[in-house]
């Protein structure tokens, strides 16, 4: 079995939290460069496909997270696969970015005390006492809840293993796809702390067998923007509208 997680590319909330608030988390789309990295991802899993023996060499059933750019992501996938690669592509929302409750479109923590001062002394305290991966954002998820939901997608992930449908791509975030490398490899609430996310299009492959084990390895590292291309921030609003446009 072979299971290619994929984190979505580059997005304008990578560039600037302006995004969040702009679009909304599940409407932040892809940037172009960020689509750009995501064709490279998938000429790169293709080509990892290529000459795999006829038991290995199954087609793919891909399965993709509701926000939008994931599902631009996705959009970028296939356009480097043969269509007759693809067995079949699913959305499932149980791959959606972790809930961050009040704390939604404010990533920046001192912006977080100044408009929420008692939630975040809360979950200051929370994270304290019984760690980042139990405590939850006020009205949100921790990451043991995303773990949990992940979870119960794994369960159709080996469903649909045994009915020979063994190479899997995902498309999602980086703690999702994390937490989903976590549960399925059967590591430890310590490992998925001393982890980091992956980054905006890297791709990791979990393989192997039932009877030997399974394993996993970072295939591919997404290039970063060159140094000075951050420019492209002050117009980026304008800019992804094309592109949105084009893959949404």
């Amino acid at each position: 079995m072979q299971i290619f997680l994929v984190r979505h590319g580059e997005s304008l909330g990578n560039l600037s939290d302006q995004a969040y608030r702009q679009f909304g988390d599940h409407n932040v789309p892809l940037t172009q460069w960020g689509y750009q990295q995501v064709l490279e991802a998938g000429r790169v899993i293709a080509s990892h496909l290529e000459g795999r023996p006829s038991a290995e060499s199954q087609k793919l059933s891909i399965w993709y997270s509701p926000y939008l750019r994931t599902r631009q992501s996705k959009d970028a996938l296939l356009e480097v696969w043969p269509a007759g690669l693809i067995a079949d592509v699913r959305e499932d929302y149980l791959l959606r970015e972790q809930d961050f409750g009040l704390f939604t479109e404010i990533y920046d923590r001192a912006e977080q005390k100044r408009k929420f001062p008692e939630e975040f002394e809360k979950w200051a305290r929370l994270r304290n006492s019984n760690g980042k991966f139990y405590a939850r954002p006020p009205d949100g998820e921790s990451r043991a809840d995303v773990t949990q939901r992940v979870r119960l997608f794994i369960q159709t992930v080996k469903h649909e293993s045994w009915n020979g449908k063994d190479n899997v791509i995902i498309v999602g975030h980086g703690v999702t796809n994390r937490a989903f490398e976590m549960n399925f490899l059967h590591h430890s609430v310590d490992w998925f702390e001393r982890s980091g996310n992956p980054g905006n299009a890297d791709v990791t492959l979990i393989e192997g067998n039932a009877t030997e084990g399974y394993a996993s390895i970072l295939i591919h590292k997404a290039a970063d923007r060159a140094k000075g291309q951050e420019s492209e921030l002050r117009d980026a609003y304008g800019l992804e509208q094309e592109v949105t446009g084009k893959i949404g």
